[in-house]
């Protein structure tokens, strides 16, 4: 699902050999294994709340260094890696300033802090219907939890909070990947079942976002019944200190 990305951020943020790299909110540790393919395991580290989540980050790259922490409250000392990434995460902090502050904070003078975010529901194509569909079969409660997934996608608020955060911001793009998918319903599996949406949905309402999504995603189809869902997103590359 996140494949692209994480060869994207770590593309933008220039990630080579010798650098010493945190991917903060790692979760099963994409942008940390992408980034030692360059570094190399001994010098890149993950961090993550969820447990669980690194378990599997554990089990599938075991000389990575994994983490348990708050991204509010990084357990390093100041100025301990030449690069910090931060993919499809921001948006989900309590307080996104203050996990900004703390990935600079890490960060050696002058070193990247790069950040991925989705961009405003409205600028989503695939997504947006999707939304729309779940909210229509779920009311106000899908729309409060998958409402979050977009709350750092107006790219000028993003660039503030950055700047905000006293991260110098050196660029700020946008741009649309694509994540392929066995069918519509498979989507639906990943996008419910694997997030917080599944604690609020009932079963009837679960089979009423299975049965619209294929005419959802119909503008997707692929060959075999794949879909390939396009995802907007902005890509935030700053530096840390002055």
């Amino acid at each position: 699902m996140f494949a692209e990305w994480a060869r994207l951020l770590v593309h933008e943020a220039g990630i080579r050999s010798g650098q010493r790299v945190l991917d903060v909110a790692c979760g099963t540790g994409i942008v940390a294994r992408t980034a030692a393919e360059l570094t190399g395991d001994d010098a890149t580290a993950g961090v993550d709340l969820n447990d669980a989540m690194l378990a599997v980050a554990r089990r599938v790259r075991p000389r990575i260094r994994w983490y348990q922490a708050d991204a509010a409250a990084l357990p390093f000392r100041d100025r301990s890696f030449s690069a910090v990434l931060c993919q499809m995460a921001l948006m989900f902090f309590p307080d996104p300033a203050a996990a900004l502050r703390e990935m600079g904070r890490v960060a050696e003078n002058g070193a990247t802090v790069a950040v991925v975010v989705p961009g405003r529901l409205e600028d989503q194509p695939a997504y947006g219907p999707f939304v729309r569909l779940a909210v229509g079969c779920a009311g106000s409660r899908a729309a409060e939890v998958l409402g979050t997934y977009w709350a750092c996608g107006d790219a000028g608020r993003l660039r503030a909070l950055a700047a905000g955060a006293g991260l110098q911001v050196q660029s700020l793009r946008t741009h649309v990947a694509t994540a392929r998918y066995d069918s519509p319903e498979d989507f639906v599996t990943v996008e419910v079942e694997s997030t917080p949406l599944a604690e609020c949905l009932s079963a009837q309402e679960y089979s009423a976002i299975r049965a619209g999504v294929r005419d959802v995603l119909l503008p997707y189809a692929g060959a075999g019944g794949s879909v390939d869902v396009p995802l907007q997103g902005h890509i935030l590359i700053a530096s840390a200190g002055r």
